[in-house]
């Protein structure tokens, strides 16, 4: 089924403005790419707002080591298939030079360990401005966040040193070491994301569809059995089985859960998403339960 709606004219019309904005106004712009559904979605607006030239910035990618190898391939297809420079943080290489440092319990994650390993990237690179695929509906620290986010020259986020951004209009004048975070998708919501892939034939990970996948209750989440996520022996809640399930979003093993789900094409996730009332993040990854402002904490951090 084909079609348009006119909101998504106006979101992916909004998007394609923002990208354009920083591709004339920043020397030295990157995207975020995680290979999940809103990195997809950007990526491939990024694409409609630079033809017919291909993209002009490279994507980067902070690899923890505890990726779905699913969004590994996808990323390297995706990145082959438009001649887009890849760059690659790898978590595993800085705790092996031990600049960071891995926390030993059991069912730890490496999610904030990837904070040090993007500012390290960022720097490197010299980025000035940085795309990024989060929007504002998915949790409530991403609520404050403008479009055009100000970061310090360590990589970050005060709150209260927003800027105002009437009628449009964006502020870029930083000075040297700050950069910008950058959110076209901002103002788009999950439905909106699933019906744009719908609409635009968009390809993405198949762990994003329903599968059969051996997995274990922890905290009321499913979790994938695999290498980085064992269940824990003699815990009778953790005993592993089979169920039919798909992922909202991607990110590492070890704080991704999985949803059940029967939706094998993208028309059926967008019947799921329309009566859901928990955010993707809400309800699937699990560092963003250790407290109510821990994604705030976060990216004050440097976290995207």
């Amino acid at each position: 089924m084909t079609y348009r709606l006119s909101h998504l004219a106006a979101l992916e019309s909004e998007a394609i403005h923002i990208i354009r904005e920083v591709v004339a106004e920043f020397e030295r712009p990157s995207l975020l790419f995680s290979g999940g559904k809103d990195s997809a979605v950007l990526l491939h607006v990024a694409a409609k707002a630079c033809w017919p030239q291909k993209v002009p910035f490279p994507v980067v990618h902070v690899d923890t080591g505890h990726n779905f190898p699913e969004v590994i391939e996808y990323r390297d297809q995706q990145v082959a298939e438009r001649a887009i420079r890849l760059v690659i943080g790898s978590v595993q290489e800085d705790i092996d030079r031990g600049d960071i440092h891995e926390t030993p319990t059991p069912g730890a994650t490496r999610n904030r360990l990837q904070t040090f390993t993007l500012l390290r990237v960022l720097e490197e690179g010299q980025y000035d401005a940085v795309f990024g695929g989060g929007r504002r509906d998915e949790e409530k620290a991403r609520a404050k966040e403008r479009v055009f986010s100000l970061r310090d020259e360590f990589g970050q986020w005060d709150p209260r040193a927003q800027r105002p951004e009437l009628w449009n209009l964006f502020n870029t004048k930083h000075r040297p070491g700050e950069h910008f975070r950058v959110f076209p998708l901002s103002n788009w919501t999950e439905l909106d994301i699933w019906q744009y892939i719908d609409t635009e034939n968009i390809p993405l990970p198949p762990i994003y569809f329903s599968h059969k996948r051996q997995v274990f209750r922890r905290s009321g989440m499913l979790l994938a059995v695999g290498p980085f996520t064992p269940p824990r022996e003699n815990v009778r809640e953790e005993e592993p089985f089979e169920a039919t399930v798909r992922y909202r979003t991607v990110g590492d093993m070890t704080c991704t859960a999985a949803v059940e789900s029967t939706a094998v094409t993208p028309l059926q996730v967008i019947a799921e998403t329309a009566v859901t009332r928990v955010s993707e993040r809400g309800a699937t990854r699990a560092d963003d339960r250790f407290s109510e402002a821990a994604m705030e904490d976060r990216k004050k951090e440097g976290y995207f």
